[in-house]
């Protein structure tokens, strides 16, 4: 079972959703609407525990690491999860209007959960602090034991990351194709699966360009500094780039990341501190996907982002990317808080979320670990320069 992978079980789930939509009758539905409500309630009161979970050690952690080297690493990741994020706003806000269309009309319908079969009953798990409140704790608690050297808050900061991660590895990815299949079979039966697929497959081929359009910015960017041929060096980190996309996951990729970022000239000692740091720090990739996704979704509501809007959201997303755990489908778990409060995505935008970011994951993660060669070589060269 564990060689069926996360990405079959998505579309193998959203197949059978709009079957079962399709065919099957109201009460089971409603069935897999309870199980919705259940699982979606649960999301509601992990998530300011995964915001504290994944922030605060993150934040502690950094905060002890090599100085100066440190600072230029975790400066440039920021500057390019941020330029990534803008990217995808701008691409998608002249892009949209143009293709998310139905019967020639831009996308816009009523609030999709006002046509959804309700559950047969529904159970309250409050979460113990809002989302900002969570925020808040996590920097205060990370930065915090920075400054004071609190090595034993650090260790137990630590140790509540492993029991978030436990949680997210064991519960909640095991029954996200069930909460995805839940959610298109009561939109298949509701009447709005074709026009959520049609947007999907739209989505992911502009996803996939601009995460190009991405690499070849970080490369020529390095490649100028370095004074190489940025094409060369990009063909360099191509097995990192396919062996990210069978993984899934940075943290599993960075030996052949570390491999691939040698040999096309980075300094052993530089490599071995900025790769296994970029993979937890630099997800420009996934934060493509992640606000082109949320921006198709608010295009489906009939919403028109501003950038007022979204980039207060790229910019706290580029901080909470560092809450991103090395699962598969970390990145969105860890950006769920923002989309709700920063965003306003109700519990079903943030299913259609979760699944449309999940389908591409893979090219996500691959993006991130080939553009973590480019920052490193960023780096070498400019410690050269400063020596």
């Amino acid at each position: 079972m564990k060689r069926f992978g996360l990405l079959p079980r998505i579309v193998l789930a959203i197949i059978l959703g709009v079957i079962i939509g399709k065919l099957a009758p109201d009460w089971t539905v409603r069935i897999l609407a309870t199980f919705n409500d259940l699982f979606g309630n649960f999301l509601g009161f992990i998530i300011p525990l995964i915001i504290i979970g994944f922030i605060a050690p993150g934040i502690a952690q950094l905060g002890k690491g090599a100085g100066k080297l440190l600072g230029i690493t975790a400066g440039i990741a920021y500057l390019s999860t941020i330029t990534a994020g803008l990217l995808a706003f701008f691409a998608t806000s002249i892009i949209y209007p143009n293709i998310l269309k139905v019967d020639g009309f831009l996308t816009s319908f009523e609030n999709p959960e006002e046509g959804l079969l309700p559950s047969y009953f529904t159970v309250e798990m409050a979460p113990i602090m809002g989302v900002m409140s969570a925020l808040l704790l996590a920097f205060l608690l990370g930065l915090g034991v920075t400054l004071i050297k609190g090595d034993t808050l650090t260790k137990g900061l630590v140790e509540f990351r492993g029991i978030i991660e436990k949680v997210i590895s064991a519960i909640i990815i095991p029954l996200l194709p069930i909460h995805i299949l839940g959610i298109f079979a009561n939109m298949s039966k509701a009447g709005q699966v074709e026009t959520i697929l049609s947007v999907f497959g739209k989505v992911f081929i502009l996803v996939i360009i601009l995460h190009f359009v991405m690499l070849l910015f970080q490369y020529t960017g390095s490649g100028m500094l370095n004074r190489k041929n940025p094409l060369s060096m990009m063909k360099g980190m191509l097995p990192a780039y396919f062996t990210a996309l069978g993984t899934q996951s940075s943290a599993s990729t960075i030996p052949v990341t570390l491999r691939q970022t040698k040999k096309m000239g980075v300094r052993e000692r530089i490599a071995d501190f900025t790769v296994p740091l970029l993979a937890t720090i630099h997800l420009s990739g996934s934060t493509i996907t992640l606000v082109s996704c949320s921006m198709a979704i608010m295009f489906l509501m009939g919403d028109t982002p501003t950038i007022a809007a979204v980039l207060p959201f790229i910019m706290m997303l580029g901080i909470t990317m560092i809450a991103a755990p090395g699962v598969p489908g970390g990145a969105v778990i860890a950006a769920l808080g923002l989309l709700e409060t920063m965003l306003g995505f109700d519990q079903t935008m943030i299913t259609l979320m979760i699944a449309l970011y999940l389908a591409q994951d893979s090219f996500g993660t691959a993006c991130n670990v080939t553009g973590d060669g480019a920052i490193s070589a960023s780096v070498d060269r400019i410690d050269r320069m400063g020596r």
